[in-house]
């Protein structure tokens, strides 16, 4: 049986991570795999973290494995300033040990992982630890989660321009979350021109999973 982990990450903020998550999540689980999500850090919590409860209910809902899991285990790290990492932890250390440890948990009882970045790639975590490092920490593939309101072809290349740099295995793919008959007049024409795979959640969900497996 195939083991994997996904990293889903995005040109920036609110471009649909958790979309993303989620829908991946149905669609492995569909194929018959074992299916959890983990959230290594997220901000801006004031009770509970609130991506982190969909995942979870996601993963207790296509994995029995998920019914003693925590809410603190699918995300370990939480802070209440809706910010970067680096500054919503204020003078705190963030603790990588005990983010290994609740991913080694989740891990051991999935086939597959997808694991939701915060924001973008840049992302400051700690001062020399951006989000991107959270792909090689867990051993991931990564899948870019880009938008497609005007804008998006820089975005999309300047992120895959940085994964590259890295030597980062990866996919995208296009969270038509906007207007989709814009995107075709004005941006599609040159994703056509420049890319031989081009993936929209939406309609390319099934063709995106066997990528992302078999990538």
């Amino acid at each position: 049986m195939i083991k994997k982990t996904i990293f889903v990450t995005a040109t920036n903020t609110n471009v649909g991570k958790t979309f993303a998550t989620l829908l991946l999540l149905e669609e492995f689980s569909k194929k018959g795999y074992k299916v959890g999500a983990f959230k290594p850090i997220e901000t801006g919590v004031k009770e509970e973290p609130e991506d982190a409860k969909k995942l979870l209910e996601k993963s207790k809902k296509l994995n029995p494995a998920f019914k003693n899991i925590t809410i603190e285990e699918i995300a370990p790290i939480t802070f209440e300033l809706p910010a970067a990492p680096f500054v919503a932890k204020k003078n705190t250390k963030i603790d990588f040990e005990k983010i290994k440890k609740c991913f080694e948990k989740i891990k051991n009882i999935c086939d597959i992982v997808i694991i939701e970045g915060a924001g973008g790639l840049l992302v400051p975590v700690e001062n020399n630890f951006f989000m991107i490092d959270f792909i090689n920490f867990f051993n991931a593939t990564a899948l870019l989660v880009t938008h497609n309101k005007l804008g998006c072809i820089n975005d999309t290349l300047l992120s895959l321009n940085l994964l590259n740099q890295r030597q980062i295995k990866y996919l995208w793919c296009i969270n038509n979350i906007t207007d989709e008959k814009t995107f075709s007049i004005v941006s599609l024409p040159y994703y056509k021109n420049k890319f031989k795979n081009i993936y929209c959640l939406q309609k390319n969900i099934q063709a995106l999973t066997y990528s992302l497996l078999f990538n």
